[in-house]
């Protein structure tokens, strides 16, 4: 289990293989979510546009819509099944 200390000021270090597991790097923003659970889910909130793609329209393929490109990027990142 990954563990990190809070401090007076209330930051904290986001550990290696946590950093590693979500692909976050330097200056990238992350959203804190409450589920109905009571559980806190921490995910980036900026993504590289390379991971998208593949999603742009290809000739005999049927549009994408921006919600759908959003299910597949929350999928990509494990926030949706």
């Amino acid at each position: 289990m990954a563990r990190s200390t809070l401090t007076t000021k209330g930051q904290t270090t986001i550990p290696k293989e946590i950093r590693e597991y979500l692909k976050l790097r330097p200056g990238q923003r992350i959203e804190y979510v409450v589920d109905d659970a009571g559980r806190v889910v921490m995910r980036p909130a900026t993504y590289d546009i390379r991971e998208l793609h593949g999603v742009l329209h290809r000739p005999g393929r049927p549009p994408v819509s921006v919600d759908e490109m959003n299910r597949a990027i929350r999928r990509r990142h494990g926030l949706e099944r």
